[in-house]
């Protein structure tokens, strides 16, 4: 049993990382067996979670959407906000239920909330029915657990480290058609807010001959679009002593040739001029760019650890819009951080007006037990918290409708991904500016890029007819 440790999640000492080529283990033990995994969080965890399911295919297992059928129950989570918590939580209530109808079934729970200690003493002390735990540095385990497990040992591995490189990995991806391709693990930015660089561990680079080895296969499969995957992918290469830096693997991806590249998530602190020019010389790198804000005041920059001013911001923003040809930038925005004061505020409405963004994700401070932030005490009401959501909510709805009325009667290009969830005549997709578009087309149209031209808009999506 290993146990996690916020003193040992924190350090930052090892100079090398350890590439480590996996090994799979098999066994029949699970054969034709089903298994149900519900995933939280971010765009890391869905790819983390196409990594359990290559594990739990090659034992065999089929999925299932039906929770009460699974031999093995996996949920894989997210720590960065407390609601993400309550979630997984609450799911639980409904598994310990089956649970104790079907004492045979596995269930397990992985991601970024085994990482915090508060949550594993929780399974000790309430939830002892969960067969097996286990962390971010370790999901390459999870086959080895559930051999473990089926033996009736409860296994609890999580592990509190720098981390080190996981290769040779085998995806299930979910789709056929846009992949995620992991560039670099962690994070040692330390906001004071976040949770993530205790949860995910140190940065570190996966070697460059490695990403384009996979970005040529995924190529060669037939996928129209990748997302190059990192808690900041833009500090890519900086553990590396020869110069390698973002822009020269975002350059090397490009020139393989697949139709669509994009990149999550930016940091400003770490956008140079070298990236802003790549995105711009190569067409296949999609002009979107998500750059998370969290507030516009520099006192509350301060105190987030963020290490840019408003200035600087706006400086970068500006260098994107001028220098890249229709870009679409959206970005994060934390309202009610501790002693948040209506002008600190207001200096956030400032930059939202001056920037316009497209679209963005707007959240309310939620503490994590073990950073900073947590410690802090606070001056500002929930109310107000609430109010001022809302507010920025109001404006940022009202740019978003704006840019997304410039569309209409345009003829754009659309990768059609799926079947519309609401409507099944229709099928759904995304622009290059990464704006989703319910399309009145063919359904023969699903995995190709297509001309659509633009009929309607609405703060969150566009509508339009194949062409």
């Amino acid at each position: 049993m290993n146990l996690p440790n916020s003193k040992d999640a924190r350090l930052r000492t090892k100079n090398e990382v350890e590439y480590i080529y996996d090994n799979p283990v098999s066994s029949n033990k699970f054969l034709n067996k089903k298994y149900y995994l519900r995933t939280y969080g971010c765009q890391m965890n869905e790819h983390d979670s196409e990594q359990i399911e290559g594990i739990l295919s090659s034992f065999g297992m089929q999925s299932t959407e039906v929770m009460e059928e699974a031999d093995v129950i996996i949920l894989n989570t997210c720590a960065i906000r407390e609601n993400a918590h309550e979630k997984v939580f609450g799911y639980l209530g409904r598994i310990k239920h089956l649970k104790k109808d079907r004492p045979e079934v596995i269930v397990c729970l992985g991601g970024c909330m085994s990482q915090e200690v508060g949550v594993v003493e929780e399974v000790l002390k309430r939830h002892s029915y969960i067969n097996i735990v286990f962390g971010t540095h370790n999901i390459n385990e999870l086959g080895s657990m559930l051999i473990e497990a089926s033996k009736g040992k409860q296994d609890i591995e999580v592990y509190s480290k720098e981390g080190d490189v996981i290769e040779n990995v085998n995806f299930k991806r979910a789709s056929k058609i846009s992949a995620w391709v992991n560039i670099i693990f962690g994070c040692d930015k330390f906001c004071t807010y976040c949770i993530v660089p205790y949860t995910r561990g140190k940065e570190r680079s996966r070697k460059m001959d490695e990403i384009l080895s996979e970005c040529k296969k995924l190529k060669e499969e037939g996928y129209q679009e990748i997302t190059l995957l990192g808690q900041n992918v833009n500090a890519y290469g900086h553990d590396f002593e020869d110069g390698t830096e973002f822009s020269t693997l975002l350059e090397e991806v490009a020139k393989i040739g697949i139709p669509r590249i994009r990149f999550v998530t930016s940091h400003p602190w770490n956008f140079t001029d070298k990236m802003i020019d790549v995105i711009a010389k190569y067409p296949n790198i999609m002009p979107y760019v998500h750059l998370p804000l969290q507030s516009g005041s520099n006192n509350i920059l301060k105190l987030m650890g963020r290490k840019y001013t408003k200035e600087e911001y706006l400086e970068l923003y500006n260098k994107m819009k001028e220098r890249i040809p229709n870009v679409a930038i959206t970005t994060d925005i934390i309202v009610g951080f501790p002693n948040e004061t209506e002008e600190d505020f207001e200096n956030t409405l400032d930059v939202v007006r001056k920037c316009e963004f497209d679209g963005g994700f707007t959240f309310i401070y939620s503490p994590r037990e073990g950073t900073p932030a947590a410690k802090m005490k606070d001056s500002v009401t929930l109310k107000e918290k609430e109010e001022r959501l809302k507010r920025l909510n109001t404006l940022m709805n009202e740019y978003s409708l704006k840019h997304n009325k410039e569309y209409i009667n345009k003829t754009v290009k659309v990768l059609i991904s799926g079947v519309n969830e609401k409507d099944d005549t229709k099928t759904m997709g995304y622009t290059e500016t990464m704006k989703l578009v319910n399309v009145k087309g063919s359904k023969s149209s699903i995995g190709k890029i297509v001309d659509v031209k633009i009929t309607d808009a609405k703060s969150f999506s566009l509508d339009g007819e194949e062409i």
